[in-house]
C-alpha cells in the first residue's frame, strides 16, 4: 500500500491515541471547489511515498501498546478506498474492533452516490466513524462531539456509521 504518512502515535486526529494513516492520492476538490489552493495537507502531497503492507501496518498497530484507533486522512481516503477496506478486513479478521476513523472531503451523499456499494461494506464492519465535507475558508471552526477535535469549518461533522 502506498502512503504519504504513518504515525504511530497520533495525538491531534482523533480524542484518544491513534495510528494515523497518510493516504496517497487525492483529487484536490477542495482547492477545486473554493477555485484557490486552500489544502491544508498540500506539504503532505510533496512527501516521498511510503511503500508497507497491509499485514505490515496491522501488525504494527497491534502491537503497539498505546494507540486504540486507526485514522485515516489526507489526502483522501475514499481515493484508495481499496486499500482502506483491506486494512479493516485485515483488522477485524485479527479480532480487533477498535475505532476507525475515515477523515474525507466528500459529503456523504457524495460518499453515498459514488461509492455505493463500497459505503455499505464499511457499514458492515464495527466502530466505523467518517468525517465528512470539504475544506472551505473562512467557515466558523466547532469542537466535534464525536472525534473530540475542532474541525475548521460547520460543514464538517463525523457520523459513526456502524
Amino acid at each position: 500500500m502506498l502512503l504519504k504518512a504513518l504515525v504511530d502515535e497520533d495525538f491531534v486526529n482523533y480524542k484518544i491515541t491513534s495510528m494515523f494513516i497518510g493516504c496517497h492520492s487525492c483529487t484536490f476538490k477542495c482547492d477545486i471547489m473554493s477555485g484557490k489552493q486552500v489544502c491544508q495537507n498540500g506539504a503532505l502531497a510533496n512527501q516521498p511515498d511510503i511503500d508497507i503492507s497491509i499485514d505490515n501496518i496491522v501488525d504494527r498497530y497491534l502491537k503497539n501498546p498505546l494507540s486504540k484507533a486507526i485514522v485515516f486522512g489526507g489526502l483522501e481516503p475514499f481515493d484508495d478506498i481499496l486499500n482502506v477496506l483491506s486494512v479493516i478486513e485485515t483488522l477485524r479478521h485479527k479480532g480487533n474492533s477498535d475505532d476507525v476513523v475515515i477523515y474525507t472531503g466528500y459529503t456523504e451523499s457524495e460518499i453515498e452516490s459514488l461509492f455505493g456499494d463500497l459505503y455499505n461494506t464499511l457499514k458492515s464492519f464495527p466502530n466505523i466513524i467518517i468525517k465528512f465535507g470539504r475544506f472551505v475558508p473562512d467557515m466558523p471552526s466547532h469542537i466535534d462531539p464525536i472525534l473530540g477535535v475542532q474541525l475548521m469549518g460547520d460543514n464538517q461533522y463525523a457520523k459513526k456509521i456502524s
